[in-house]
């Protein structure tokens, strides 16, 4: 199971590190591709396939999200040092320069820019209503 955030920065080739507790589940290969609010999202390749397969299924009306998911989608790969290359679209999506969050959501891993991710972060502690409303079935 993914969980936590964990910050890293990235190198001056583009290669930012995979967490060492993301790794197994994630596995050596997974794909890449643009997420919502401003980040990008990774998948392990089972999950993607999944995904991919419920994004092929889609009528022609949702083309809009079939072509914004799969058209920035890219296979990446761990080097020994456990890092991979997150390529410049992806990182010019989600306005990673240097410092990033890559955040274990149970069969994902978001990857934001830092300053990103502390303004969504603030802004969603100002919302407690909303995030009480979520909390309603959950039986936490």
């Amino acid at each position: 199971m993914l969980k936590g955030e964990y910050e890293y920065t990235l190198d001056d080739r583009g290669r930012l590190v995979m967490p060492p507790r993301f790794r197994g589940p994630m596995g050596e290969r997974f794909v890449a591709t643009r997420g919502f609010d401003g980040c990008v999202v990774l998948y392990p390749l089972l999950e993607w396939q999944r995904v991919e397969a419920k994004l092929a299924a889609e009528p022609l009306e949702n083309r809009r999200l079939v072509r914004y998911l799969l058209g920035s989608a890219v296979e990446c790969e761990l080097d020994r040092q456990g890092r991979f290359l997150l390529p410049p679209p992806l990182r010019e999506h989600a306005g990673i320069s240097r410092e990033a969050m890559l955040v274990g959501l149970v069969n994902k891993v978001e990857v934001w820019s830092k300053e990103r991710w502390q303004a969504y972060l603030q802004s969603t502690a100002q919302d407690e209503a909303a995030l009480l409303e979520g909390l309603r079935g959950l039986h936490l």
